[in-house]
């Protein structure tokens, strides 16, 4: 698949067509892979969901991870900034969780290699979730007699609260988020009905005018890699001075920020297609109110083509097709602090 994925990106960057016909068109997999050391079990994914939702691992104790990544949607927070403690807005999009288990890095710039290491981030960014270190995370947690038995349930022992514990869990629980059986699916799994007309017509044109350059495989994030890899792309590719003046997308400097390499500047993880009618607004500033915008600017400043209102119409229908089965979720209930509040800024 590797290979095929590079032959694709070979062919659209030399100028050739590409059909739908010559891809390995690949339905989600029900199951995210998982790491050795951090197995799913019950226990775990319960007490991931109950950290996911527990606004008290933020230092205002307003902030969970789905305030930002809300599991009840599209996973994200339909802002082109998130809100974070004490009103602060991040200056990037947030970017899905759903079917985040098949990115093989997490951030826009990638800087997470897993998702036990995404985590650990937001929790302790002063920006996010404001708490002043993974030790104050611990003592508070540790102050929670249902976090106690919760985590002994989980990892075993009695003294299991840890930083790695926790975003094991929030890692365990996330790995549950995956959103199969989508139009898309049901018709390359062999039904031909369940896709319309325009569909079929839009994941025509969707390779042949080279979006699988870079959405391709399974989760249409780019070919399938080792978890820690990465899959980065340039953008945008080509300049155009009245798209950036609308949008400023160049003003991040993307995965650089990260590395401080002159040849990552402007680049960022390609992201997942999935559910991506849900998500917005687009790109990673948040700048593109709709999904028709984000097709004609990728292909402008990705490929260098103007799309036809046929081609972009097409392509919109073909991506509505990505929106998958959400698995039904039910809020947990989080275990009580009784009689006490927490010193909350």
């Amino acid at each position: 698949m590797f290979k095929l994925n590079l032959l694709i990106s070979a062919l659209v960057l030399a100028g050739a067509s590409t059909t739908a016909a010559a891809i390995e068109w690949q339905a989600l997999p029900s199951k995210a892979p998982e790491p050795a050391d951090n197995p799913s079990t019950p226990a775990k994914v319960e007490l991931g969901k109950m950290l996911y939702h527990d606004p008290r691992l933020s230092s205002s104790g307003t902030v969970s991870c789905n305030s930002c990544h809300n599991v009840m949607g599209g996973g994200d927070d339909n802002r082109g900034g998130s809100v974070g403690v004490r009103g602060q807005v991040g200056g990037r999009s947030a970017p899905t969780v759903w079917n985040a288990a098949f990115n093989s890095v997490q951030f826009w710039d990638g800087r997470a290699p897993s998702l036990e290491a995404q985590a650990k981030g937001p929790v302790t960014n002063p920006i996010e979730m404001g708490m002043k270190s993974w030790d104050d995370v611990v003592a508070r947690l540790k102050a929670i007699p249902g976090y106690v038995q919760a985590f002994s349930a989980a990892f075993g022992g009695n003294d299991s609260i840890t930083a790695d514990n926790a975003a094991k869990a929030i890692a365990a629980y996330e790995r549950t988020l995956i959103t199969p059986n989508s139009a898309y699916d049901k018709y390359v799994n062999g039904d031909k009905n369940a896709m319309t007309e325009q569909q079929v017509r839009g994941m025509n044109t969707f390779a042949e005018v080279g979006c699988v350059s870079c959405h391709s495989g399974p989760a249409f994030n780019g070919p399938q890699q080792p978890e820690g890899t990465g899959f980065f792309m340039k953008f945008p590719t080509y300049q155009n001075g009245y798209l950036e003046a609308q949008y400023n997308f160049s003003k991040d400097l993307g995965r650089y920020d990260v590395t401080k390499n002159e040849a990552d500047k402007h680049m960022f993880k390609v992201p997942t297609l999935r559910n991506v009618a849900l998500t917005a607004p687009y790109f990673h500033n948040g700048k593109v109110k709709t999904l028709e915008d984000a097709v004609k600017i990728m292909a402008k400043l990705q490929l260098n083509k103007d799309l036809t209102k046929e081609q972009t119409d097409d392509i919109v229908a073909f991506l509505n097709a990505l929106t998958g089965e959400f698995p039904k979720q039910e809020m947990p209930r989080l275990p009580s602090y009784a009689d006490k509040t927490f010193d909350f800024e």
